[in-house]
């Protein structure tokens, strides 16, 4: 048990593939255990009992939470197993900590809400803000191959779930959300970043995400508000 590592995910959780892709990046060797959400596990519960959410590291029979909290876990404790995640340099450190706190607070939650607003007129308007927010982004690549510097770190593997779902939502919703001539940048990341071995291993099948996105979809433009 001294080395044991376990991950409680699903096979779809944006969130969850952040601590996969680090995981495999680092090269640590651990049990993936697939949550039903609908039906989840006593075991989730016991370990994340205040959120009851996936993903959940369990490393040496204790728990840890939150996909941020986690990518910073593994970061400090296989810290000589490959390139650090995170920045050495305090400034550069916190400044990787504001833009991952921006993809989740701000960035994904407007690109969401393009996907779940009922209409075409009431998404176009949605997508304003999300474009605004790829603004900021695109800003950080300059100079940059990736947000992490010359390899994969931790803001890249924040913001990964851009790279292989945004043509998804594309297909789902019949509505461009991204522009590749607009952000250059942006673009050419995407593709280095699912290109990579240790990502491009571990993406969701492309047909099952189109597939539940549809049901999502479907069922957001048909429920009452």
């Amino acid at each position: 048990m001294a080395d044991e590592v376990k991950l409680y995910r699903t096979w779809s959780s944006r969130f969850s593939l952040r601590i996969v892709w680090a995981l495999h990046i680092k090269g640590i060797e651990y049990e993936a255990i697939f949550e039903d959400l609908s039906h989840k596990s006593p075991q989730l519960l016991q370990y994340n009992p205040v959120h009851k959410k996936v993903p959940v590291l369990v490393h040496q029979g204790k728990p840890i939470c939150e996909s941020l909290v986690i990518l910073e876990y593994i970061d400090e404790t296989w810290k000589k197993e490959t390139t650090p995640l995170l920045p050495q340099d305090p400034y550069e450190k916190a400044m990787a900590r504001f833009w991952a706190k921006f993809v989740d607070d701000k960035l994904l939650p407007s690109v969401t809400s393009v996907f779940t607003e009922k209409g075409y007129e009431a998404k176009k308007e949605a997508l304003v803000p999300a474009v605004q927010n790829l603004e900021l982004i695109e800003e950080q690549l300059k100079w940059k191959k990736s947000f992490g510097g010359e390899s994969i770190g931790y803001v890249d593997l924040v913001l990964g779930w851009m790279a292989y779902l945004l043509d998804v939502f594309e297909e789902v919703i019949d509505l461009k959300l991204f522009d590749a001539h607009k952000f250059p940048l942006l673009s050419g990341w995407m593709k280095n970043f699912c290109d990579a071995p240790a990502i491009k291993q571990h993406l969701p099948p492309r047909d099952k995400l189109v597939t539940k996105f549809q049901l999502l979809h479907e069922k957001y433009q048909t429920t009452s508000n």
